[in-house]
């Protein structure tokens, strides 16, 4: 320890703060909820490390000395401002209150997001989530323009003011009727599934333009025969055994009887993140979100 360094732990300036107040060593001790011998050494030990003496010792009550005076003057303000900012801190952790602009793709609504909200909604119940569904192009539109907070999406176009970070992988399936002949395969390359029609998004959204990619690698040309707007109509069609799709697994359709199959080649996977404008300052709020969606796949295995 350097010579004039003091160190003091906060009990003991509360202690010495409740004994100023109460003048008195056991019914101190009592609101302290500690030992009269534990805020007795406490207190000993503070006036030591001031090196002056802070109360005038008493039979039945203790004074404050001139000194033990002017320095509750000083702790008191210190605790206030302890106190406000303990408060501050922990309003900045709940960030209880607020609205918070969500925007998300299609294929997330039916299953991940209520979820993920659910959880939110739990730890933060004061905290508002109005929700926009759109295809990517008007994501990405809403992004860029800061019309939105927040926007669960797949990798956004590289802009120099909009942030993206990686959150989870999401597997792509062929999607068939239960008794379709290629039901029973472990798994298919997209040439499989060439000549049968297929069921799809329509092109503004990322997820076609992805399933268009993938065919492209497979130098497949499938046969379109829909194109849609939300993933369990697809499967709803694929179930009415209108054609195939590539799609996520998507829970809660399991009474439709779709079999997923596994793509061998080319790999089908899509990247889903978070993104935002960087030129628009999030609310705490957001930011709240922001950080719990972050953490909640951070968490997640296999993330």
């Amino acid at each position: 320890m350097t010579e004039g360094t003091l160190f003091m732990e906060i009990s003991q300036l509360k202690y010495f703060q409740a004994m100023a107040r109460i003048k008195h060593f056991t019914k101190a001790a009592d609101a302290c909820a500690v030992s009269q011998s534990a805020l007795s050494r406490s207190i000993a030990k503070l006036e030591a490390e001031l090196g002056v003496p802070l109360f005038v010792r008493h039979v039945r009550h203790a004074e404050l000395t001139q000194a033990g005076e002017h320095f509750l003057y000083h702790i008191d303000r210190v605790l206030r401002e302890l106190a406000a900012a303990k408060k501050e801190l922990t309003q900045a952790e709940k960030k209880d209150g607020g609205t918070v602009n969500l925007s998300f793709f299609h294929s997330f609504g039916g299953y991940l997001l209520p979820m993920l909200l659910a959880e939110f909604h739990a730890k933060y119940p004061d905290i508002r989530i109005k929700l926009n569904q759109h295809n990517s192009k008007f994501l990405m539109r809403q992004v860029e323009r800061g019309k939105t907070d927040l926007c669960l999406c797949s990798t956004m176009t590289t802009a120099e003011h909009i942030a993206w970070m990686y959150l989870w992988s999401e597997e792509l399936f062929v999607a068939v009727p239960k008794d379709h002949p290629l039901a029973a395969r472990e798994s298919v390359t997209l040439r499989d599934v060439e000549s049968e029609p297929l069921i799809t998004l329509k092109p503004n959204y990322s997820l076609r333009t992805l399933v268009d990619q993938s065919f492209e690698l497979a130098r497949s040309h499938p046969q379109i025969v829909f194109e849609g707007d939300d993933v369990n109509t697809l499967a709803s069609l694929v179930a009415a055994k209108l054609g195939v799709s590539i799609i996520p697994n998507i829970p809660g359709v399991e009474h439709l009887g779709i079999v997923y199959l596994p793509i061998s080649f080319p790999v089908c996977k899509r990247a889903v993140g978070i993104a935002w404008n960087t030129t628009k300052q999030l609310s705490p709020a957001a930011l709240t979100f922001q950080q719990f969606v972050i953490r909640h796949f951070a968490e997640e295995p296999g993330s």
